[in-house]
């Protein structure tokens, strides 16, 4: 372990020392590629430090208590040595899984699209609530969202709700929201009490930077269109939404949330760009996933990953079999717990892989 946190400190010196190069500072995304190398070697070198220090302190204890000769030395010298022996395995596994391979989309933003699937007004009743619940969670986490475009159900809710959500390892950490939630409960429009499955499809891309993929202008038709739904009287009268068609793809981007016309093209672009990165990343995903068999991010967007029972009050999400009787606080965006056992899950799968490389 020492020999690789020695290894981990040499890279991070040199790290340190190519930020500060002119000719890196210039170049944007090779600096932002090691900035976020910096921050994460410093995480292993922070934990590292504190190994060290354990590895001398039981060196030092050892010493004391083999000297025997000031008793009450001696005792501190025992506490010390069980406290760092202790934790001294428990900061091998921290150290193990900071050593990772991270996925470089990992520390982007995130695209969020949900979209109401079977179940007609109820499934798009259930989108605004997974709405509300990724806003809630968003929030929690001090990552700022803003809407992108929407549809709204006749009844309440969304057909469909694009997002933005900005802030520090959004995609690594919401990449694991993609898929189908299914909801069992009476909806708000049934009159015989009887439970309903609904489902809404959640897809999550990462926000793709302008180097990250480059697009053809003329590749790109552009649509002008009045805007719908609230932003007052404006919204109706003036073509300031945006609808970007990528003709060799046929994917199509709009954006209706701002007043402004420039600024909505600017925000569709940044979705055409997320959609088109998303494409290739998905293809990656799902080979990656055929050769290690996982289950937690298959690269699958049609596969159902979560179940929301409100007769139960139950949660449960079917890649790694976990259910958690807590439904209204979920749905009121407390999901780190869910979030934390799939990270768990793929790390213990990605370690696995690794073995020894580790």
């Amino acid at each position: 372990m020492l020999e690789k946190i020695r290894i981990v400190k040499q890279r991070y010196d040199e790290v340190s020392d190519l930020i500060i190069q002119p000719d890196v500072i210039t170049d944007q995304k090779r600096y932002a590629q090691l900035m976020k190398e910096y921050k994460d070697l410093g995480d292993v070198v922070k934990k590292g430090d504190e190994y060290q220090q354990l590895i001398n302190n039981i060196e030092e204890a050892k010493e004391i208590i083999a000297d025997g000769s000031d008793a009450e030395m001696t005792e501190m010298a025992k506490m010390q040595l069980e406290e760092a022996n202790t934790r001294i395995p428990e900061l091998e596994d921290e150290i193990k899984f900071l050593l990772i391979p991270k996925d470089p989309e990992d520390s982007k933003n995130a695209v969020v699209e949900l979209r109401a699937g079977t179940g007609g007004d109820e499934a798009s009743i259930f989108a605004g609530d997974l709405f509300r619940m990724y806003s809630k969670y968003c929030e929690s986490k001090g990552w700022k969202v803003s809407t992108v475009d929407y549809s709204e159900g006749t009844n309440g809710g969304f057909k469909e709700i694009q997002f933005e959500v900005n802030g520090d390892d959004v995609y690594g950490i919401l990449k694991f929201e993609a898929g189908v939630h299914r909801v069992q409960r009476v909806p708000q429009t049934e009159t015989q009490g009887r439970v309903h499955t609904s489902a809404a499809t959640c897809m999550v891309f990462p926000e793709a930077e302008e180097f990250d993929v480059e697009i053809n202008p003329k590749d790109v038709r552009i649509d002008f269109f009045c805007s719908s739904g609230p932003g007052g009287q404006s919204v109706n009268t003036t073509y300031s939404a945006v609808r970007l068609t990528h003709i060799p793809t046929g994917l199509v981007a709009q954006c209706q949330d701002q007043k402004s016309q420039h600024k909505n093209k600017e925000k569709a672009f940044k979705v055409l760009r997320s959609r088109l990165y998303d494409m290739e990343l998905a293809k990656k995903q799902a080979e990656d996933a055929l050769k290690r068999g996982s289950m937690v991010s298959s690269g699958d967007r049609s596969a159902k990953i979560r179940t929301y029972n409100y007769a139960q009050g139950r949660v449960t999400d079917h890649r790694i079999g976990l259910s958690l009787y807590d439904l209204p606080n979920i749905m009121n965006g407390d999901i780190q717990k869910i979030i934390d056992e799939l990270m768990l899950a793929e790390n213990t799968e990605k370690l696995k892989e690794l073995g020894d490389g580790i």
